[in-house]
């Protein structure tokens, strides 16, 4: 209960993101390839600011 009003770290927000671009990528994979592609990228350059934090 103490932890309701916790701000997250910046790390926990990128994973979040992270996880948000993956879900998109995969969605679109069925309909627009160029668009999957490129929700990809994003993500992988969201792991790349992530593992610096690390």
């Amino acid at each position: 209960m103490f932890g309701l009003f916790k701000k997250k770290s910046e790390k926990e927000v990128l994973q979040a993101q992270y996880k948000k671009l993956l879900k998109e990528a995969h969605s679109l994979s069925t309909t627009n390839r160029k668009l999957s592609d490129e929700k990809v990228f994003e993500a992988e350059e969201v792991m790349k600011q992530i593992e610096k934090l690390a």
